[in-house]
């Protein structure tokens, strides 16, 4: 994992190379954000990235995504994501439009109906001697603990 120094001086690359603007402010992990790639502040123009996108190979265009609106805010132009500005600066740089998913729950048990074979996925493990399946309420057996 980068340090915030280390993912300010990426950007600051990133941003010569293909914007050939300097990127002057500063770039922050936050681990807050939980479906969102990277945020851009207009206030005081610093970026925050999502640590857990830090390791997706579509990083670079996440970072390209966020640059798109830092120069774009600093140029006086439309910089929002519904401005034809944005749209089309961002498909020249070949930017993301949307943050990829990430799986960010684990799921740990798996159980089936004995009876109609339904299947349930849960976090936690269930006592199965007091729960039913909400179908048919058959017995639910353990299939997997799944890693």
């Amino acid at each position: 994992m980068l340090t915030n120094q280390e993912l300010t001086d990426k950007i600051c690359k990133i941003s010569l190379s293909k914007f050939s603007l300097s990127f002057e402010h500063q770039a922050y992990w936050n681990n807050r954000l939980r479906t969102t790639g990277g945020r851009f502040f207009p206030k005081d123009l610093h970026l925050d990235f999502n640590p857990k996108m830090a390791e997706h190979p579509e990083f670079e265009r996440i970072i390209l995504h966020e640059l798109t609106h830092y120069h774009l805010y600093r140029a006086k132009r439309g910089y929002k994501h519904k401005d034809t500005d944005f749209k089309r600066l961002l498909a020249e740089v070949n930017g993301l439009r949307y943050a990829p998913t990430v799986e960010h729950k684990k799921y740990k048990y798996q159980y089936t109906c004995s009876k109609c074979g339904q299947t349930y996925i849960r976090q936690r493990k269930i006592n199965v001697q007091k729960y039913r399946c909400g179908n048919c309420y058959g017995k639910l057996k353990i299939i997997k603990n799944i890693p």
